[in-house]
């Protein structure tokens, strides 16, 4: 079955959802301009997620668990990255698993956020709860479990910095291609960490 896009609470200009993407529940998801969501892609978002302008999620990505997710301008997923904003307790005395009652699960919803040219590499995995900063990046195979700071280059298991990404450059060459085609649309507000870990409670 494929997306629906008319459903999106908002679908910007030259977004692209290829026929093979599958997007749960689009009228929970604001989208910005100049998006493009690859084949194979899943996406089963909480009650109000947003993805902003020049964003791409590669093929074989899945953004699962029923909590928000925040996508800032410029960011990006490589294929084959798992953005988890909820999760079942797999150490506390309950059962797990989708198939199972929820008065005999303990799931926590929560989020994952991707500041401002913020990029994941191949097959990175993000934890809930987590906000990956302003420009940083990840590199593949690395899993996320604490937030990470803006403009910083990551890798490894646990995502660790291990050096500086060139910030004024970036925002230089933003500001170039926003001066040649134009501004792009302002997201709605993007809660805070303590207000989408509140919301999604």
């Amino acid at each position: 079955m494929l997306t629906d896009v008319s459903r999106f609470q908002r679908l910007g200009a030259d977004v692209v959802v290829w026929p093979m993407a599958k997007v749960c529940f689009p009228e929970r998801i604001w989208v910005g301009d100049h998006v493009i969501v690859d084949d194979f892609v899943l996406v089963l978002p909480g009650p109000s997620s947003i993805i902003g302008s020049y964003v791409h999620i590669a093929s074989f990505c899945s953004i699962t668990g029923g909590g928000d997710f925040f996508m800032e301008d410029f960011s990006a997923l490589s294929a084959g990255c798992r953005l988890v904003t909820g999760s079942d307790d797999f150490t506390g005395p309950s059962l797990t698993n989708p198939s199972v009652p929820a008065e005999f699960k303990n799931v926590t919803r929560s989020f994952v956020r991707l500041g401002r040219h913020a990029l994941l590499g191949t097959n990175v995995v993000v934890l809930p709860g987590v906000t990956i900063g302003e420009g940083a990046t990840v590199g593949a195979n690395s899993l996320v479990t604490r937030d990470l700071e803006p403009w910083t280059v990551n890798v490894g298991t646990p995502a660790r910095p291990v050096r500086a990404r060139p910030r004024d450059q970036i925002l230089r060459l933003e500001r170039d291609l926003l001066a040649e085609y134009g501004p792009i649309p302002a997201a709605p507000g993007i809660p805070s960490p303590q207000e989408a870990q509140h919301d999604a409670a």
